[in-house]
């Protein structure tokens, strides 16, 4: 897919820092900051308050297809609402964790997010974050990254945010699901950010942009 404005595509797993490196690439370099991470989880929170086992796929699908997504800019950061209803307090509950990997890999659910997505690049320069951006949502940009972290690092973060996700299951289900998988772009340059600062990882990035052409 050709998109209509640049797009800094930033994959990863759970807990490699990805969200925080593109929020401040994003801030420094004034573009949109879309955390598609952000977009699954509010989807989960909307299929289990409608009491929607997380393994049912069909109800899944019919669940969201009849709800209203909207999605819209704050502080330019991409912010979604469902029926109305702002879930972002609830992006990061237990159930949400636990439930998000089953729910995301819904095709139909991946399909409705990804058209949304998308639709952000029409009229922005983008910093996406996410597990599929550079291998499946905007393959054809010419900016991708995959910022990893050794496990333990990733234990630990995820323990500093007082979250209970098991990482290597979240792993084992991101990338073994048949739904646009967790995968490296065979184009992505690669950051190991455990031993590195977020600011030295948005630097290195933002060097490597430069290289590519990227006017900053």
């Amino acid at each position: 897919m050709k998109e209509a404005h640049r797009v800094i595509a930033i994959d990863g797993p759970a807990a490699s820092g990805k969200s925080s490196v593109a929020r401040e690439l994003a801030q420094r370099l004034g573009f949109l900051y879309v955390n598609s991470g952000a977009m699954y989880r509010a989807i989960t929170w909307h299929v289990l308050q409608h009491g929607v086992d997380p393994d049912d796929g069909a109800r899944i699908a019919q669940t969201v297809e009849s709800a209203r997504i909207t999605c819209c800019l704050e502080n330019n950061q991409s912010r979604i609402l469902i029926d109305d209803v702002d879930p972002t307090d609830h992006l990061r509950d237990d159930r949400v964790n636990e439930g998000v990997s089953r729910v995301s890999s819904v095709p139909r659910v991946r399909e409705i997010l990804v058209a949304k997505m998308r639709s952000y690049a029409r009229h922005h320069d983008l910093v996406m974050e996410g597990r599929d951006i550079g291998s499946f949502v905007f393959p054809d940009t010419a900016y991708k990254f995959y910022i990893d972290a050794s496990p333990e690092v990733r234990l630990h973060r995820r323990a500093a945010q007082g979250q209970r996700d098991e990482i290597a299951a979240r792993d084992r289900a991101d990338s073994s699901r048949r739904a646009s998988p967790l995968v490296i772009a065979e184009d992505a340059h690669v950051i190991d950010s455990s031993n590195f600062t977020i600011e030295s990882v948005v630097g290195e990035i933002i060097g490597r942009l430069k290289m590519k052409g990227l006017a900053i």
